[in-house]
């Protein structure tokens, strides 16, 4: 039976999950899908360095961009921004202990960027309309029940002419099997996604205008082939029984995760809409 998550289910699972992610997958904070560029590249933080930079382009920030990051998770992506293009950044993420990291980051090497994370909704932004000239996320906004609001409250944010750039993951069909459901979408307290164009219309719903979308199904599968490699290398190597127990398991899903793309029940894109110029 399909369960139905709540924000407070999402934000609890990754407030007790962030530690083991960071123990296994990168303790820098890095923790989004990779853009590979083929299946012999198993460079996950070039990868991922490679997935900031491309929706940094598209969305075209410079150092005049005042930057929100939706699901900002523990902060390298902003920081990335930050440091990149001298422009000023908001983090906003609903697991406290990954807006705690990312406060973290700002005391140490990081230290003097203008950026600001906060824990909160993207429901409920606690931002002034019209604040932003960009927004952007990545892979996280599946993840919010009511997406229809998050699309609402961006379109709110942002100033009139402003960007929204992101990366999310997809779901490319409507029935989704029992082992897809498990592995894919509850593991991770997921309800439902977006096709590759349920998503624009989505989009479009809301009141933007889409300028760019891609589908990008083989690197999603790299990314959790390099990954689940990982986990059950550092499963061989780590003292405590329940973590080790967690990245098998973790290993394991990553399997059946690729399983579940070759099924077309799982997908990923990158998208860049933009708010009218005349919109309120």
């Amino acid at each position: 039976m399909t369960q139905s998550f709540t924000e407070q289910d999402v934000e609890s699972f990754f407030d007790q999950t962030t530690q083991t992610y960071l123990n296994f997958w990168d303790s820098s904070g890095v923790l989004h899908t990779g853009y590979f560029t083929g299946e012999d590249d198993h460079d996950y933080k070039a990868a991922a360095e490679r997935t900031s930079d491309v929706v940094a382009t598209e969305a075209g920030i410079n150092a005049s961009s005042y930057v929100l990051d939706v699901g900002c998770g523990c902060g390298p992506f902003l920081i990335y921004l930050a440091e990149r293009f001298n422009c000023r950044g908001e983090g906003l993420d609903l697991s406290i202990e990954r807006i705690n990291f990312a406060r973290q980051l700002l005391t140490g090497e990081h230290q003097g960027l203008n950026v600001n994370f906060t824990h909160g909704s993207a429901t409920a932004m606690p931002y002034e309309d019209n604040t932003f000239t960009h927004v952007v996320s990545q892979d996280s906004l599946c993840l919010i029940p009511d997406k229809q609001k998050t699309h609402s409250e961006v379109f709110r944010v942002l100033r009139p002419g402003g960007v929204f750039a992101f990366s999310d993951f997809l779901q490319p069909k409507p029935d989704i099997s029992e082992r897809g459901r498990k592995h894919v979408y509850d593991r991770v307290r997921w309800n439902n996604g977006f096709s590759y164009l349920g998503y624009q219309q989505a989009l479009e719903q809301a009141g933007f205008v889409v300028t760019h979308a891609r589908n990008l199904e083989p690197q999603i599968r790299q990314t959790y082939r390099v990954i689940g490699k990982s986990a059950t290398e550092r499963a061989a190597e780590t003292e405590d029984p329940a973590a080790r127990d967690w990245m098998l398991a973790f290993a394991e899903s990553c399997g059946e995760i690729e399983l579940a793309i070759d099924r077309g029940e799982f997908g990923w894109g990158i998208f860049v809409a933009r708010k009218p110029v005349n919109a309120g």
